[in-house]
Parts: structure tokens; sequence; C-alpha cells
């Protein structure tokens, strides 16, 4: 999903690393949002707080889509 695509109340889903434990991810669900200190400005609201979308963000639609690139990255479809 571009960033272009996003409209605000699109719930997505995200991969997430732990900012304190870099080899940690999970898939979380997140909501697309109006910035409320960047008018114009869309965002992800994930865990009570708001995170300025980018380029890079690994941002999904579906949770199927989330977990097949989580799976990708971190190579467990050699387990399934």
């Amino acid at each position: 999903m571009e960033k272009k695509e996003y409209q605000v109340g699109d719930q997505v889903f995200v991969i997430y690393r732990n900012p304190h434990t870099a080899n940690v991810a999970n898939i979380n669900q997140a909501e697309i949002v109006e910035h409320p200190e960047n008018k114009g400005e869309k965002a992800l609201f994930l865990h009570e707080s708001y995170h300025l979308l980018a380029e890079d963000d690994a941002v999904y639609s579906t949770y199927e889509e989330a977990e097949k690139m989580y799976n990708k990255i971190f190579d467990y479809e050699q387990y399934d």
C-alpha cells in the first residue's frame, strides 16, 4: 500500500520493531489518522501514540499481507 493510498479512518497492519530490542518485531493493527500537531499530515495511531508515515514503513491493508512479508523478512516460511 503506497502512502498516497491511505485514507483517514483506514485500519491497517504494520510490522513494528520494538525500539528497545531491535531483533523483536510484531504485527500490530493501527489506524490512519490526521496527525494532531501536523495538520494535513496523515499518521499511524499505534500503541496510543502518533507516528508520521514514512515511505519505508511496513504498512499493509490486511493481516495476511503483513504476515506474508513478516515471514519473508524473518525467513519463517521455511518452517511452514
